[in-house]
């Protein structure tokens, strides 16, 4: 079995133990560095972490490959990348790019398969006389048409 998958049967045993983690990145070296990025539909702790490190790395034979290996879990600032992502944060502030550019900053109401729905509330002019008025907006977004998604942290 050669390194690649052999460090991906292992991640896929370690993640299996626990069915509320999944893999968001893994990307391995030229030189054997392992970086491993995973998520949770409840969060990631740090124990966790550990956990999927000490079962690739106590799983490995150093003498026959070299290898650093490090477990993340992804970051609050980091774009969501997978529908999981997005239904686990239903309820927070996003903001999310299409792939025209635009940029829309609202609540995710609700994250389905194909498509995630942000609402906001935005001022705009009257319809007739001086002022301007608060409206509620909402955008359906496909996944597909969503070329940046990140969570916006509020202080």
């Amino acid at each position: 079995m050669d390194f690649k998958t052999q460090v991906e049967t292992l991640l896929q045993a370690a993640l299996d133990e626990n069915p509320s983690l999944f893999l968001i990145a893994l990307h391995i070296g030229a030189n054997h560095a392992i970086k491993i990025i995973i998520d949770g539909d409840t969060g990631v702790s740090l124990q966790e972490c550990m956990r999927v490190s000490r079962a690739i790395e106590h799983n490995m034979d150093r003498e026959e490959h070299d290898f650093s290996l490090e477990v993340t879990s992804a970051g609050v600032g980091e774009p969501l990348t997978m529908i999981r992502q997005y239904k686990k944060n239903v309820g927070r502030k996003l903001e999310v790019t299409d792939t025209e550019g635009t940029v829309y900053t609202g609540k995710l109401e609700e994250a389905s398969e194909k498509t995630l729905s942000l609402s906001w509330k935005q001022r705009e002019p009257k319809p007739s006389g001086k002022g301007k008025i608060t409206v509620s907006k909402t955008k359906e977004l496909a996944y597909d048409a969503v070329s940046r998604a990140k969570i916006i942290v509020q202080f």
